[in-house]
């Protein structure tokens, strides 16, 4: 995204170890490389036990719809993982 992004939200998702995080970036990584007009995200490792989302957007409504959907994506991962026994 240009510098006209106006909006952005950060999320850091702290995982039990390196394995669940790197599950996590690999649920994650082909959504935020999609291309969408108003939004776009980054996916980030601070720590290797954490991931790090940064959105930018270019209004309100654009980064609420972002955050909402990204953080449905991490909690279906999560349960999936709940599920799995991972």
């Amino acid at each position: 995204m240009t510098s006209s992004a106006a909006w952005r939200a950060e999320l850091t998702i702290r995982r039990p170890d390196g394995a669940a995080a790197d599950r996590l970036v690999a649920a994650l990584a082909p959504e935020a490389a999609r291309e969408v007009p108003r939004a776009r995200s980054e996916i980030l490792r601070p720590t290797p036990e954490s991931v790090r989302l940064r959105i930018e957007a270019k209004d309100t409504g654009a980064l609420r719809a972002a955050l909402n959907t990204y953080l449905g994506w991490v909690d279906l991962a999560e349960a999936t993982e709940a599920v799995a026994g991972a």
